[in-house]
């Protein structure tokens, strides 16, 4: 394919905003596709693409590059040249990409790139583009299991969507897109993967809120809190709402759902979601201390507790979590997540029943916090089932999920 300067230009300026300014990829990709209106469908392809494969294999892309750290604009052009120099072969797309003359590439050797990417194949940390803290955490907490999940990992994700019922139906959405053009997902009632990669967001049928964008993994937890309409849930850590969504769905506009967070911002976007989705029957409440929590107590027939993690189970996704993620945060978040479970919990009637979750692979922050809060809770509580997604045997995203009654 034929480079356009401008175009590459806009790769290494987001390249730029993920690695020295900290930003957030996604964020990254859509202010800058937003910056330029002539751009079409192939060129806005092009910049996401690149922007996003370079964020997933970065450690490899420097590696080849011979670049310990990018500094100034310089270094992410190299970078960007050595990246297309191995993308065809590192992506199966075979040939060699030849690069246009142009003196940002003037020093890059297209055989000692090569030379150097056939190193990197046989040091799996580079190789999986993946840093040593990570691997080793990985490998301690799921043994042989990480090296293939986390290969999996650095697969692009499907395009997935949750057919909202309250609105519509899993016909009237395969027509909109076309039965060749989707699949459904086994096991998931509402979930259609698209096989073509497009910006759903842009059309009417999403605007009149007949399917939202949700993983099938995540689709899966909603369902397993025993949702029925007339209940009153809560859904404890909302964030923008996805699962709240979904959840109102099940509950077919019947009973109550409060959705809560820490984030002001997250829950009046989850309250335009809601009203595009048809939701009748949804509350927010911003999460402004314990008293909060406290005022709730025995309140709900069904409690989710969708807690903040690593984020290492949606990596396909959020490739540039972990170049951000640190030891530190991983401590103290498992910190969080156990003060969400032994607080929160109260808010759930006698009876009632509670679902743990995490979008992480690791054990120390799932399954172990769920054992530990069963042992500890264990003449109020009663451990129901578990249930857990893997990219690399299910092709969904990594997620846990536990059902707790309350006796």
């Amino acid at each position: 394919m034929k480079l356009h300067k401008g175009l590459v230009e806009a790769v290494v300026e987001s390249l730029q905003n993920v690695f020295q300014k900290n930003r957030q990829a996604d964020k990254v990709v859509e202010l800058v596709l937003k910056s330029n209106k002539k751009w079409g469908a192939r060129d806005r392809a092009f910049i996401a693409e690149n922007t996003y494969e370079m964020v997933r294999w970065w450690r490899l892309v420097k590696y080849v590059g011979e670049l310990g750290a990018a500094g100034e604009a310089a270094h992410f052009w190299k970078l960007f040249g050595a990246w297309q120099i191995i993308k065809p072969v590192h992506l199966g797309g075979g040939g060699e990409e030849t690069l246009p003359a142009w003196t940002e590439f003037a020093e890059i050797e297209p055989s000692r790139v090569l030379e150097r990417y056939k190193e990197a194949m046989s040091i799996p940390k580079i190789a999986q583009s993946i840093p040593d803290w990570i691997d080793d955490l990985g490998h301690s907490e799921l043994g042989d299991k990480w090296d293939e999940e986390v290969a999996a990992l650095n697969k692009q994700a499907p395009l997935v969507l949750r057919v909202n019922t309250l609105k519509s139906n899993m016909g009237a959405v395969r027509e909109l897109f076309g039965h060749e053009n989707t699949e459904l997902v086994p096991d998931v009632p509402n979930a259609l993967v698209l096989k073509k990669r497009q910006n759903v967001f842009g059309q009417e049928s999403f605007k009149e809120g007949f399917f939202e964008v949700q993983d099938a993994g995540s689709q899966l937890i909603a369902p397993f809190l025993d949702v029925q309409p007339g209940l009153s849930v809560i859904d404890a850590c909302a964030g923008a709402g996805g699962k709240t969504l979904h959840i109102a769905a099940l509950l077919q506009n019947q009973g109550s759902i409060l959705s809560m967070d820490i984030d002001y911002h997250k829950l009046s976007e989850l309250e335009k979601r809601a009203k595009r989705n048809g939701v009748e029957n949804l509350e927010t409440m911003l999460i402004t201390s314990d008293d909060i929590i406290t005022s709730l107590a025995g309140t709900a027939d069904r409690l989710l507790l969708d807690v903040p993690c690593s984020g290492l189970g949606v990596l396909r996704r959020n490739p540039d979590t972990k170049w951000k993620l640190k030891p530190q945060f991983l401590h103290n978040i498992r910190n969080v997540q156990w003060h969400i479970l032994s607080t929160y919990s109260n808010m759930v009637k006698r009876g009632g029943k509670m679902v743990y979750a995490t979008c992480s692979v690791l054990p120390s922050e799932s399954e172990d916090q769920v054992k530990r809060f069963a042992k500890q809770y264990k003449k109020d509580w009663k451990f129901v089932s578990e249930h857990r997604t893997s990219v690399a045997g299910d092709g969904f995203d990594g997620f846990y999920m536990a059902l707790l009654e309350r006796k």
